[in-house]
């Protein structure tokens, strides 16, 4: 396995909108950010992934981009930007932005000359078509909701967008798209930048003659991923990007690819022919959804450890010598990790600390979101009016006006799963809007701040954040952490998470209760070699030994040994 810097960082995730608001106008901004980044140090990360900061309209919180070389006026200047990477990288920090080329904004000066005439130039940078049959060209949903296909009177005839209409999707079977992106993709390399984060990567090429999709639900509009996710071309688009532009940096390449298999990852990742460092791979994302729904945050039920486990013991196990994971338990688009998968109440700080130990232990890039190094939990609007996001204001509209389902159903929904419950501002103090912000925030800050915030992390040695800052530096000093084999242990126990790492004599043991209860771990093996605890998330009593002992509540140990297991 090749040794590279992208395998042992620790990437810190910001969006910018939340982060820190330098100017009081209530949004994050670039100059926030610089002012935060002696605390990025403290903490341990070697690498920031910025979520779009482009000139954007926001129809989509920036992933609706018009122009690509320029910077929002409500983060700031590009000459701030230039600062901020400036600043990053003489602390050590390496920043990667986000790249959203599957869609621009209607907005874009290359769509508005597009929309203009069926014979204008730009007209093949987006997918156009003219209506059948009376109705839209196919009957494809967006995944905001509604059809995939927007009438423009201009022409009389309708644009694809799989997200907002006001994202219309890019043509990548045009050459000149494909020369376009790859020229942006230079124009911020040659900034410095250390790579990109790649929204919706896998989604670039569809099915050829765009067909409907097969009807399974009642839905006017059918959601099919096997049309416009991993397509025909899609291959040939990440070897034409490869060889025109990532060949040429030494960068990190993070793809965003929901409904990929270990398989495809596998092809988009192998270190000698992928053109990709990683992905996002969106399985354990949806453990607690209907699996019959259209998308993972329309539904919710109880998820199972086992599940986890399998899932993710299916990832490590696949690309482990063949490509590299992505760990992550939370992003922009997530709920919050502890609320989601540990206890945001009596056991908020173990299980968060446990969780982190998870993310940590296993193989691959680690990526912490903001706030998750402190345990900052989901927040439970009282009404829909405070929430902010499209998609989860599209969701509340089709649920509940167009379907008619209970509105308390619906909430119990959102309160779990809205996207927004990651983007609620930055908690840095107790003081007033969590000191996030002088002014109005654009979002209502969760309520919790005055015990949930980074200032009184900072002064508590036994903090989450602190908790953190041993996990980053056990894993920068030890390669086992990095580059060890994984292999599960106790597979079908349904409240321990516990797993193997090795490499040549190195041997680390990480145990994980998932639950409030008290399971007695045993160790299905003996080791002659005498254990040293390398972190734990209790005090321990070196009484427990190794082989059998009772886990608290979300209880985390990692145990470390030379020798191999008899």
């Amino acid at each position: 396995m090749k040794k590279t810097w992208w395998k042992e960082s620790v990437v810190y995730q910001i969006y910018p909108r939340s982060f820190r608001d330098s100017d009081g106008d209530g949004i994050g901004d670039l100059r926030g950010i610089i002012q935060k980044l002696d605390y990025l140090k403290e903490l341990g990360i070697n690498v920031v992934w910025l979520c779009p900061v482009h000139k954007s309209p926001n129809d989509d919180n920036g992933y609706d981009i018009s122009n690509y070389r320029d910077i929002m006026d409500e983060f700031g200047t590009l000459a701030d930007w230039e600062e901020l990477l400036a600043e990053m990288h003489q602390r050590g920090i390496k920043l990667i932005m986000d790249l959203v080329v599957n869609h621009t904004s209607d907005e874009h000066p290359w769509f508005m000359e597009s929309r203009k005439s069926k014979d204008n130039p730009y007209r093949d940078y987006y997918i156009w078509r003219p209506g059948k049959d009376g109705r839209k060209p196919n009957n494809w949903a967006s995944h905001f909701g509604g059809s995939a296909w927007q009438y423009d009177e201009a022409t009389g005839e309708y644009y694809l967008h799989l997200f907002t209409k006001k994202q219309p999707d890019l043509n990548w079977e045009n050459p000149k798209v494909r020369t376009e992106v790859y020229e942006l993709m230079h124009w911020w390399l040659k900034k410095g930048v250390d790579g990109f984060r790649m929204d919706v990567i896998n989604m670039i090429s569809k099915v050829s003659g765009l067909p409907d999709a097969p009807v399974h639900t009642g839905d006017r509009y059918q959601f099919d991923n096997r049309y416009y996710i991993n397509g025909p071309r899609l291959l040939e688009f990440f070897n034409e990007m490869k060889q025109n532009v990532l060949s040429k940096y030494d960068i990190l390449t993070v793809g965003e690819t929901p409904s990929v298999t270990p398989q495809i990852a596998m092809d988009f990742t192998n270190e000698e022919t992928g053109a990709l460092s990683m992905v996002f791979q969106f399985q354990h994302m949806a453990l607690d959804a209907d699996p019959n729904a259209d998308s993972s945050r329309r539904s919710l039920r109880p998820w199972h450890l086992r599940d986890l486990k399998r899932v993710m013991t299916h990832w490590q196990k696949s690309l482990q010598d063949r490509g590299w994971n992505s760990i992550y338990l939370t992003n922009h688009d997530q709920p919050r990790a502890v609320s989601r998968f540990g206890n945001d109440q009596e056991y908020r700080v173990e299980s968060a600390k446990m969780l982190a130990t998870f993310t940590l232990m296993l193989q691959g890039t680690p990526y912490i979101y903001q706030g998750e190094e402190i345990g900052m939990t989901n927040i439970s609007f009282d009404t829909i009016k405070d929430y902010r996001d499209v998609e989860t204001l599209n969701i509340y509209r089709e649920l509940v006006d167009e379907k008619g389902l209970d509105s308390k159903d619906v909430l119990a929904i959102i309160h779990a799963k809205s996207r927004d419950n990651a983007r609620t501002p930055m908690q840095w103090d107790a003081s007033q809007n969590a000191g996030f912000t002088t002014g109005s925030p654009w979002i209502k800050v969760n309520s919790n701040y005055k015990d949930i915030n980074i200032e009184s992390a900072l002064e508590d040695p036994n903090s989450i954040f602190h908790y953190y800052q041993i996990l980053i530096q056990l894993r920068r000093q030890n390669p086992v952490i990095v580059y060890g084999a994984y292999d599960i242990i106790l597979e079908n126990h349904d409240e321990i998470y516990a797993f193997m790492r090795t490499l040549d004599h190195d041997c680390l043991l990480v145990i994980l209760n998932f639950t409030k209860n008290m399971p007695v771990f045993e160790l299905p093996f003996r080791i002659s070699a005498d254990p040293k605890l390398m972190i734990a998330n209790y005090e321990i009593n070196p009484a427990d030994g190794i082989h059998r002992f009772a886990l608290r509540p979300y209880e985390a140990r990692v145990y470390y040994w030379l020798g191999q297991e008899e």
